[in-house]
């Protein structure tokens, strides 16, 4: 794919991605309440997720993706589901200062992953940028397995940096609090938003 094509495409998603959504909200709530701990898999988990979003609709499956559709509602219900096990146990986490030893974070890498992978496959937001935006600025008709091999490196690229912006931010503010009356009410506030993303994952 010539560059233009790959920075437009690079640009669209960037701007897709830092568009705050649920998997944004997940993922600056873990930050702020266990630190970067967990979130590689759970940004894995999302960029699968695109990848398999955009082998679709190189693939042409659009189709066959609005059939599926109670399976994609099923992969976003158990995704909220352990985002709702994730901020049950942020509300009932004792209270540790950041310089005292922290309690192991919640959350197997593997439940993370496919916490991401479920959110992502289960996002509309997802599937109408793929299916939808994406075929109006790339033409998919000639997409060469090449260019898809470099339209994947793109996604890896922007989700990590957008996210990672994310996340870093995220930590540094973390990184402010000193006392357990603080962390507290910080892990019943990330408790809160991630059960807040829970409820966007299962209901749009």
């Amino acid at each position: 794919m010539d560059l233009l094509g790959l920075f437009v495409f690079a640009a669209a998603l960037a701007l897709a991605a830092a568009s705050p959504g649920p998997s944004v909200i997940a993922l600056v709530a873990r930050t702020l309440a266990h630190g970067r701990q967990g979130t590689i898999p759970l940004v894995a988990g999302i960029i699968l997720g695109d990848m398999v979003w955009l082998a679709a609709a190189a693939l042409g499956l659009a189709a066959l993706a609005a059939t599926l559709g109670s399976l994609f509602v099923v992969v976003r219900l158990a995704a909220a589901i352990y985002l709702i096990f994730l901020a049950w146990k942020l509300w009932t986490a004792p209270a540790h200062a950041i310089a005292a030893t922290m309690p192991k974070p919640n959350g197997s890498p593997a439940g993370l992953f496919l916490t991401g992978l479920g959110m992502t496959l289960g996002n509309p937001k997802a599937m109408a940028f793929y299916l939808a935006l994406l075929p109006t600025i790339i033409d998919l008709n000639h997409l060469t397995m090449l260019a898809f091999v470099e339209m994947c490196a793109i996604i890896v690229m922007v989700l990590a940096l957008v996210f990672g912006l994310y996340v870093g931010l995220a930590q540094r503010a973390r990184g402010m609090i000193g006392s357990r009356r603080t962390i507290r009410l910080i892990n019943r506030a990330c408790g809160t938003a991630m059960a807040g993303a829970a409820v966007m994952v299962a209901t749009k």
